[in-house]
């Protein structure tokens, strides 16, 4: 018969074993969950959207830091993704097409992840992290990633009813009520392989840096039938502008068979959009609500810094647009929440930050240094302390076509906004959060603008690459 000294040791060999992850916490790794939404505005229920429904979002910010100010530096895809990607500004990166793979500019800049990984992280990414604009290069697998997969819809996930709202004038504006289990599209199989890594890196003991890039709600929209019906029709509002909107510079927004589109829509098509968008979200939501449920499983929360946040907004009627790549605020304000160990529960910042904040923030809690200049700054204190002060300025680019593009200064107060023909936009946030009002021509204003202008100026303009030059030196000053 054993002694009580003999169970005692046994008990403490077995516990040993069992806490691999643990042991490996104390020396200092921290893992990191980054999750990203594609196209997602503020259609969240922490957020103060009442008719979204996203109770896993939510019982993130409950646990974590919810950002109200947060902004992207481009709003359109594979930009806005390069810039947190990298640290850098798309000024800097100079990539601002959803054309161009990142490494055909950049091809010796170290990204995120793949600073973790040559310092002994797990990096595995599922989804759309990187942009997937053309072949497996662009998952940039062997060099940010040790694993990159994306995946498809199942034959089932394929079936459903589907209707373009444009009469097939744009074919990615399609809704679509599918037929099958989440785990029938994509963004379920995202999840599923998620789950699975974070399992089997945790259970090797060894840190990881794990990518859940959430593909909705980016169109096409095509939902399970059931986060469908978490919106019967009837239950959701149209935005409408006020009468006596001010009009805007030309290059301020989108054109083309855009417009020309979503001028042909009737009511109808506008809410079903909106149904289907918000049918995205709430599909979205369940699959974040997985890894979540998959950190309280194997209590992973005080190990692991977990970043949630859309790579650029999106309109919903603002301006009859429905789409992104403005500079207005619905196109460059994303949510962004953040749980990390030490960091306030429950805390709302209030600050102005930039999604190029991400690298630097990464860096300052894994302990690890880039090798080259970081633009943004570490959110730590904020994390900390949500009530401090954010960044005096959050900036955004876009371009438009034969070399013309928009600089954007957001600041506490005011959204400024240099197009490179010499028009020019100001809003005042605080009395017109719609930016329905053009102040720019009112000299009252002046003062403000040469301000705001400076600012900008410190960015500096915009300097397309070299047609022809793909390739160069990832050294940015």
């Amino acid at each position: 018969m054993k002694s009580q000294s003999g169970y005692f040791c046994l008990f403490l060999s077995v516990c040993f074993l069992c806490l691999p992850s643990v042991l490996t916490a104390a020396g200092g790794k921290l893992n990191v969950l980054l999750i990203v939404s594609d196209d997602l505005r503020d259609t969240v229920g922490c957020y103060g959207n009442a008719s979204v429904k996203t109770p896993n979002l939510d019982r993130l910010a409950a646990r974590g830091v919810r950002f109200q100010r947060a902004y992207a530096q481009y709003p359109v895809c594979n930009p806005s993704r390069t810039s947190f990607m990298t640290g850098l500004r798309c000024e800097q990166t100079r990539v601002v097409e959803n054309t161009v793979m990142f490494r055909s500019r950049l091809p010796d800049i170290i990204t995120m992840p793949q600073l973790l990984r040559q310092q002994g992280w797990h990096a595995a990414s599922y989804g759309k992290i990187c942009h997937l604009g053309g072949g497996a290069d662009w998952l940039d697998l062997g060099k940010s990633w040790n694993e990159a997969e994306t995946f498809q819809a199942t034959p089932t996930g394929r079936k459903g009813e589907v209707r373009n709202l444009t009469g097939g004038k744009l074919k990615w504006c399609a809704v679509g009520v599918m037929e099958g289990t989440d785990d029938d599209q994509p963004d379920g199989q995202n999840a599923l392989h998620a789950i699975a890594a974070i399992e089997k890196q945790t259970a090797a003991g060894k840190p990881w840096f794990i990518g859940a890039g959430f593909h909705r709600p980016h169109d096409p929209f095509l939902v399970p039938k059931k986060y469908f019906n978490l919106y019967p029709p009837g239950s959701l509002k149209l935005y409408r502008d006020p009468p006596d909107i001010t009009p805007v510079p030309p290059l301020s927004m989108g054109g083309g068979g855009f417009k020309t589109a979503f001028d042909a829509f009737t009511d109808q098509d506008r809410l079903d959009f909106q149904r289907a968008y918000y049918a995205g979200v709430s599909f979205m939501d369940a699959q974040v609500g997985r890894l979540l449920n998959t950190l309280d499983r194997l209590k992973l929360w005080d190990q692991t810094l977990v970043i949630f946040a859309g790579d650029n907004g999106y309109h919903h009627n603002e301006r009859n647009w429905w789409n992104k790549n403005t500079l207005f605020e619905r196109s460059c304000r994303v949510p962004l929440i953040i749980a990390a160990p030490g960091a306030k529960a429950g805390g709302v910042c209030q600050g102005l930050v930039e999604l190029v904040d991400f690298y630097p923030t990464v860096a300052d809690y894994c302990g690890v240094t880039a090798p080259h200049k970081l633009t943004g700054q570490s959110l730590r204190p904020l994390l900390e302390t949500p009530a401090r002060q954010g960044k005096k300025a959050a900036f955004t680019l876009v371009t438009r076509g034969q070399g013309q593009y928009g600089q954007t200064v957001r600041t506490d107060r005011w959204r400024y906004t240099r197009w490179s023909d010499g028009t020019a936009e100001l809003y005042d946030e605080t009395q017109d959060r719609e930016e329905t009002r053009n102040l720019a021509a009112d000299p009252r204003h002046a003062a403000t603008i040469l301000g705001l202008q400076g600012l900008l100026d410190e960015i500096g303009p915009f300097r397309p690459a070299i047609s022809g030059q793909e390739k160069h030196s990832s050294k940015t000053k």
